[in-house]
């Protein structure tokens, strides 16, 4: 009995990723029920995370761990979005992302992130933004990102900028905002255009052509903004602030129409 329970842990240690959470509904899948964890637990071999979560004993993890227990094992549409994406894949290098930053993720309205991911101390500030903020195109600029012994999904970084610019100006700057739009050279313009085409928020998609034309991106120009909705009415971000008479939003003094004439209130 003890041999067969001991080729049950070494089979489930080898199936369970580094790194990651592991949760009952995927444990029982493996064979290894509640009674069994539990012993597992006495001996030491998991921890638990919170409930009906646990990590490997000696095994350190953090919220890319948690979050690939979301995507993969509890089939969650959440993902990470916004600025963290863009760290993640080199965009945004001068950004901290280390312990005492924020970590931004993403998923669908009514979407609820789980106790234990919540409540377990990451080291970190975990922002969960549950919208819709593209309209029928869930999972368009989502892509996969190697973390080693597992991958997670994120946003791309045509994706995750218009999610930074969900959050202008009152969890992000609108300067560090134009700095994020700069490095984005080369973007896939298919792909651009069919988020903007999307995209329920007014506010995001004048942001992102005004950022995008003020950086001075070519790649601007082969937009079709002619099947964008940009809505009507003027949108203010700042009181006093610059109007882009463009695309009708007041912004900051030191960001848009710098260098385009015709662009002041």
């Amino acid at each position: 009995m003890a041999g067969e329970k001991g080729t049950k842990i070494n089979q489930l240690l080898k199936k369970w990723p580094s790194g990651t959470v592991a949760v009952l509904r995927w444990l029982e899948k493996q064979g290894v029920y509640q009674q069994l964890v539990h012993e597992y637990e006495k001996s030491a071999w998991i921890l638990r995370v919170g409930q009906g979560a646990f990590a490997k004993s000696g095994d350190k993890i953090d919220w890319p761990g948690g979050l690939f227990a979301l995507q993969n094992q509890l089939a969650l549409p959440i993902y990470a979005g916004g600025k963290t994406a863009l760290q993640l894949q080199g965009y945004a290098h001068f950004l901290p992302l280390g312990k005492g930053g924020t970590v931004y993720l993403f998923g669908p309205a009514e979407t609820k992130l789980p106790a234990w991911f919540t409540q377990y101390q990451w080291g970190l500030n975990i922002r969960f933004a549950s919208t819709r903020l593209f309209a029928d195109e869930a999972s368009v600029g989502l892509t996969t990102r190697d973390m080693g012994a597992f991958s997670i999904r994120v946003s791309a970084p045509e994706r995750a900028m218009m999610e930074v610019l969900y959050f202008v100006p009152k969890e992000q700057s609108y300067e560090e905002a134009r700095l994020l739009m700069e490095g984005l050279s080369t973007p896939r313009l298919k792909i651009v255009q069919t988020l903007l085409e999307s995209c329920t928020s007014v506010k995001v998609k004048r942001l992102f052509m005004v950022l995008a034309e003020s950086c001075g991106h070519a790649w601007v120009r082969k937009l079709d903004v002619s099947k964008v909705n940009f809505g009507k009415g003027r949108r203010m971000l700042v009181r006093g602030g610059r109007l882009d008479t463009k695309y009708n939003i007041s912004v900051p003094e030191a960001g848009a129409g710098q260098g385009a004439p015709g662009r002041r209130a």
